[in-house]
């Protein structure tokens, strides 16, 4: 097989906790966003546009739904003879069963044939669950030049976020790292790690096999093979990047980042439009406003239905509002109806869920609390409490 420069590997088997009821069902890179999108498509996009040849797609928890969104999406499959996409499941190394990733790295370890037979000289790890646009050869380029074993890309982060984070100590003026910290309870700095990675190859190859033999590890890049690697001493640098990036890991992050997008300054797709976002196209027919709709400062798909108000939200494909029904600072995700007279406001709603008439799903500060409601059930306001608290959350993060 051909040697290359470089290859990509995404990593897109977590489950997304804090996602709450929006991954019971799908992996977090499968959540849809932006009315018409799946999370993933923003970094398989980067990858196509970059010019990356190969892509690796690492899943595990409940990867069904973003099989097939992948095996949908015709542009995928454009990908030249020299590698393509390829779905890389957790598999069975020895007769004790399939061997289930139990961390970032070793998600990587478990795929070094995979690797190899691409003898590729660097190797781009990605997360699968942020949104963003990034040319990643130019952080390759930038790689090549500082003679780096590896690369990270960071971006400033508000300084009440920078405990999610790892976090970049580096030098101002080369960006050389010269410390890091995996999302410590005190921050001293809000320069955080996107989770993106270029690495000298033979250089990680053999800190993953170092790191398999220990006794004690999380098998983690940012607990265990950043911290090794400094500690030794290798050329570690950062690349640093300041357009738009959103990590969607909460359920108040994906709201606000949706949201985002009503925004001329921050809708990423008004930002660099050569840069398309590809995704899979869902051939519905045209959006209808009846007479009744009113529709103010909201972003609307393709297949909706709308009678009802809607305001500062963004509604997704095959969505069906009814008459009287009020939607305000609301994400509605798709083919979900809402009755008529529903009032929902500071909300998630999720895929294919049903609002019956007159139901209220509100919260009455959205900077304290949102409401988020699961995927494929129906609320009823004949519902008992205790049913209600099974389907509706409220969620302060």
């Amino acid at each position: 097989m051909k040697k290359q420069k470089w290859i990509a590997l995404l990593l897109a088997g977590g489950r997304g906790t804090r996602l709450n009821l929006l991954t019971k069902s799908i992996v977090k890179p499968a959540v849809p966003f932006g009315g018409k999108y799946r999370i993933i498509d923003f970094v398989l996009s980067n990858c196509k546009n970059s010019g990356i040849e190969t892509v690796g797609i690492l899943t595990q928890y409940r990867p069904y739904v973003l099989h097939s969104h992948l095996g949908s999406c015709s542009y995928w499959n454009l990908y030249n003879r020299y590698g393509g996409l390829t779905i890389l499941p957790p598999f069975q190394r020895n007769s004790s069963g399939v061997e289930w990733y139990e961390g970032t790295s070793h998600a990587v370890f478990q795929n070094i044939e995979f690797i190899e037979q691409h003898k590729p000289e660097h190797v781009l790890i990605l997360s699968a669950d942020q949104i963003y646009k990034m040319d990643y050869s130019v952080m390759l380029e930038q790689h090549i030049e500082t003679n780096a074993d590896c690369t990270i890309a960071v971006v400033e982060v508000p300084w009440e976020d920078a405990s999610r984070f790892g976090l970049i100590k580096m030098d101002e003026e080369s960006y050389k790292i010269i410390g890091f910290e995996e999302k410590p309870e005190h921050p001293t700095t809000n320069v955080a790690s996107m989770g993106i990675y270029i690495f000298r190859w033979s250089v990680l190859k053999d800190y993953l096999l170092q790191d398999e033999e220990k006794e004690f590890t999380h098998r983690d890049f940012g607990k265990d093979i950043i911290p090794s690697m400094l500690e030794a001493g290798l050329e570690l640098y950062a690349y640093y990047f300041n357009n738009y990036w959103k990590d969607v890991g909460t359920v108040r992050s994906y709201w606000n980042a949706n949201l985002d997008l009503l925004n001329r300054e921050s809708n990423i797709f008004l930002k660099n439009p050569e840069w398309r976002i590809h995704t899979v196209e869902s051939n519905a027919p045209p959006l209808f406003l009846d007479e009744s709709a009113k529709v103010h400062h909201s972003l609307l798909s393709e297949g909706c239905e709308i009678y009802g108000t809607i305001e500062s939200s963004v509604v997704f494909n095959g969505v069906k509002i009814g008459k009287g029904a009020r939607i305000k600072n609301a994400v509605i995700l798709p083919n979900t109806i809402v009755g008529e007279n529903a009032w929902i406001e500071n909300a998630v709603i999720g895929s294919q869920t049903i609002v019956k008439n007159g139901v209220i799903i509100v919260s009455n500060d959205s900077n304290a609390h949102l409401m988020v409601v699961g995927n494929n059930v129906t609320v009823d306001p004949e519902l008992h409490d205790f049913t209600l608290r099974n389907i509706i959350l409220t969620v302060s993060s």
